[in-house]
């Protein structure tokens, strides 16, 4: 029998294993380029059929072997030949049967298949190919010439695979390493079979070879690199290999190796990298890259390069997944600068030990700890004895951070002020320690102070994009940082700019990220406002924070205006507010006489304290003035009186009603029409002022949530509301539980929910007449 090998229908590489010995001639000239070879190579993709790499597989299977005698070639004829069925599976090392009786009761190992073949004589077997092995030949016949041809390279794959493994695991002249991993490389690029393994098993044999060989000088590295460069364009490295480009780029931060080569994989790692929690190494990578780039001549100024390609030329970034992925290896650097000090708890107590009582461990005694929170009544009146004497300050040192805490009666005061309090301190409070009584400094290594300054500066690069900044504020909203960068005054220095831009910005889903994600949680509002201990410029970004929602055109926008917001203010921040008004702060001066105007303070001598705050200036006396003026034009409103029942004409606008109110007097108006009308949400701001009004018909106009919850705040004593076919949702009708006189409601062709309807039904006592026709509650 002819068993020569030649070209077959549907195969591009009917070469034999000998034709092409592994030793191949095909690498790069030594000459050439950093740099080149990667573009050059990266060419040599295979054209025409494509195959999945087969992992399995049904196919018929027969075995010759090598005829010694006459009889033997009779029975090894084409007429006498049994095809046995068997389900194959090619493994790493082998091909075996899932059966392994007969032909297969034995697997074949790769190393002794001595050449894979088609057949194409005349009269061979149809769609049959053969393995030649010591003693015989295998014959395996598929069910057409693509499952054969699929067949093929599949196993020539996995033949080519393993014998790079085994002649890689023991180089031992690294020129003849680098020309097996070029010819490694190039196979898989010309391989006709498409799979992700066909790329990532050479990656991860280097990726091996690598990690148990740590002798190799830095151009070996380099040549290695640029070596498996294509494979990268469209895989992520394995961990290994990521290690030792971490190495690389420490080692060699100025290498063109880290430009040329790691900038493409860094890129899509960025943009198609769904968790870095799967592969850390990944992050790692990208964290070493960019301060490889920092260290450059230009500096940041490469970084900022970097982060534009990133981000495209448009306006808008079209890859959803870089502002992600830069924001986790920016938290993970900025973390690492002062890991080594929370990680260290055997020569010195942690910045939260501090805080919670512990001295240096040569100081230690149980009966007096040095406590900043949570005081034990014991402690309390052990330093009562002391509040005669001024202590010492008590240096607390580690490697990396320095703390100095001064006790004084300011403290004991405080201590005094909280005992019996065993609740978890929250993030600001173990921050807040008012300065008379501390003060606090932290100093970061050389190399931790360089990558603190790399990352917040891509932070502020990231906040300078209008498209970005929304989902920024939203990943930093829950304040990731860990509480000793939050203490470290350098960091949240240069951070201020983060949140100035989120501040400027006056869209509402960028600066209400200023304030905590949930109840009990404090957040940057807090942090930054005058004695939070990030405040280091007198409540000038403070007053900004706030003042930018006087900018909104959107009435619920300006969420000072809220009740809510001004309670929360006056219970946490009256201070600090009467302080900046003090210094003529326009934005304070205008919290201060909104929380007179909605009666926010109930206390009389706080409210006399904020009259003579706001008095004590020019901008403060005329806007309380103004306050004075209004509400002596309110009374005189209800004393004059006016209509009682007014309507709107149809396609009239808030301009129009806000027109209308301020011409006459509307003290007495209890029914107002603006059905069929345009005013919107922002009408709520008069609508208001009308202190009778109880019945409300604001039938198929624009009014939305956002006036719905105003409405909901001052006009609690109204009783009838027509919501029939305006925008309105759950967001806003569940505001209405607080309007008790409501007897009527119509929610008519609203976006109205069943949870909603039963909701109002059970908060609203005196509600009679309901119409929820076609809602989801009807």
């Amino acid at each position: 029998m002819d068993r020569t090998g030649g070209s077959g229908g549907g195969s591009d590489r009917r070469q034999t294993e000998e034709s092409k010995p592994l030793l191949g001639e095909m690498s790069a000239p030594e000459g050439n380029k950093m740099g080149a070879a990667p573009c050059r190579r990266a060419l040599l993709h295979c054209n025409g059929m494509r195959y999945k790499l087969l992992q399995e597989g049904d196919i018929q299977v027969c075995v010759i072997r090598h005829p010694r005698t006459f009889l033997s070639k009779i029975l090894t004829s084409k007429f006498l030949r049994r095809w046995e069925p068997h389900h194959l599976t090619l493994a790493d090392n082998s091909v075996a049967s899932a059966t392994p009786t007969g032909y297969m009761e034995n697997s074949i190992s790769y190393s002794a298949i001595e050449d894979v073949q088609l057949l194409s004589w005349e009269n061979a077997p149809k769609y049959c190919l053969q393995l030649t092995i010591p003693g015989g030949t295998v014959l395996l016949q598929a069910a057409n010439s693509y499952l054969r041809d699929q067949w093929f390279h599949s196993l020539q794959w996995k033949k080519k695979i393993y014998k790079y493994k085994k002649v890689l695991s023991n180089p031992s002249r690294w020129d003849v390493v680098l020309k097996e991993i070029r010819t490694l490389v190039d196979m898989a690029l010309t391989s006709p079979l498409q799979d992700d393994s066909i790329h990532q098993a050479p990656l991860e044999i280097v990726s091996k070879l690598l990690s148990e060989n740590n002798n190799l000088t830095t151009q070996d590295h380099e040549s290695i690199i640029v070596a498996i460069a294509p494979l990268l364009e469209n895989n992520h490295p394995p961990p290994d290999l990521c290690e030792f480009f971490c190495k690389h780029c420490r080692e060699r931060p100025r290498s063109m190796v880290v430009i040329e080569v790691f900038t493409p994989v860094v890129q899509r790692i960025l943009k198609h990298n769904m968790d870095f929690g799967k592969c850390p190494r990944l992050r790692l990578f990208t964290q070493e890259y960019i301060l490889a780039l920092n260290e450059l001549n230009a500096g940041m100024e490469v970084v900022k390069k970097f982060i534009h390609s990133m981000h495209g030329p448009t306006g808008q970034c079209p890859h959803p997944r870089v502002l992600p992925n830069l924001v986790a290896v920016c938290l993970a650097a900025i973390y690492s600068c002062y890991e080594e000090f929370i990680n260290s708890r055997d020569n010195s107590p942690s910045l939260k030990e501090i805080r919670n009582g512990c001295q240096q461990q040569c100081d230690r005694k149980p009966n007096l700890p040095l406590r900043l929170l949570h005081t034990s009544p014991d402690l309390v009146s052990q330093e009562a004895t002391l509040t005669e004497s001024r202590l010492k300050p008590v240096i607390v040192t580690s490697n990396e951070i320095h703390v100095e805490v001064e006790r004084n009666n300011t403290a004991n005061q405080k201590m005094t002020a909280n005992v019996g309090n065993d609740s978890e301190p929250n993030l600001i409070d173990c921050l807040m320690v008012s300065p008379t009584c501390s003060t606090m400094s932290i100093e970061l290594s050389a190399q931790a102070d360089r990558i603190l300054g790399c990352y917040v500066e891509i932070l502020k690069m990231l906040s300078d994009y209008d498209d970005w900044r929304p989902a920024l504020a939203s990943l930093l909203q829950p304040i990731p940082f860990p509480k000793e960068a939050l203490a470290h005054e350098k960091f949240t220095k240069e951070l201020k700019y983060v949140i100035q831009r989120f501040a400027e910005d006056p869209r509402q889903e960028v600066h209400s990220c200023l304030l905590s994600v949930r109840a009990g949680k404090d957040g940057w509002f807090q942090l930054y406002s005058p004695g939070g201990v990030a405040c280091d410029d007198d409540g000038e970004l403070f007053a900004s924070m706030v003042r930018v929602c006087n900018n909104v055109h959107i009435l619920m926008g300006s969420c000072y205006k809220t009740k809510k917001f001004l309670l929360s203010l006056a219970e946490n921040k009256l201070g600090p507010c009467m302080l900046l008004a003090l210094r003529g702060n326009q934005t304070m001066v205008e919290i201060l006489c909104l929380m007179l105007e909605y009666n926010i303070i109930d206390n009389n001598d706080t409210q006399l304290q904020i009259i003579s705050t706001l008095e004590s200036t020019d901008v403060g006396k005329r806007m309380y003035e103004q306050l004075c003026d209004r509400q002596r034009e309110l009374k005189e409103l209800q004393r004059k009186g006016g209509p009682t029942r007014l309507t709107l004409p149809s396609k009239s606008t808030d301009a129009d009603l806000a027109r209308l109110l301020s011409s006459g007097s509307f003290g007495n108006l209890e029914n107002l029409s603006l059905a069929f009308t345009n005013v919107t949400s922002a009408c709520a701001e008069h609508l208001i002022k009308l202190p009778s009004l109880k019945q409300l018909n604001l039938w198929s106009t624009q009014f939305g949530d956002a006036g719905l919850r105003l409405l909901s705040e001052h006009l609690t004593m109204l009783q009838v509301l027509n919501l029939c076919e305006t925008p309105v949702t759950d967001a806003g009708l569940l505001a209405l539980s607080s309007m008790k006189s409501l007897c009527s409601l119509n929610m008519n062709s609203t976006k109205l929910s069943a949870d909603t309807y039963e909701d109002l039904k059970a908060k609203l006592p005196n509600l009679k007449e309901v119409d929820v026709r076609y809602t989801e509650a009807w």
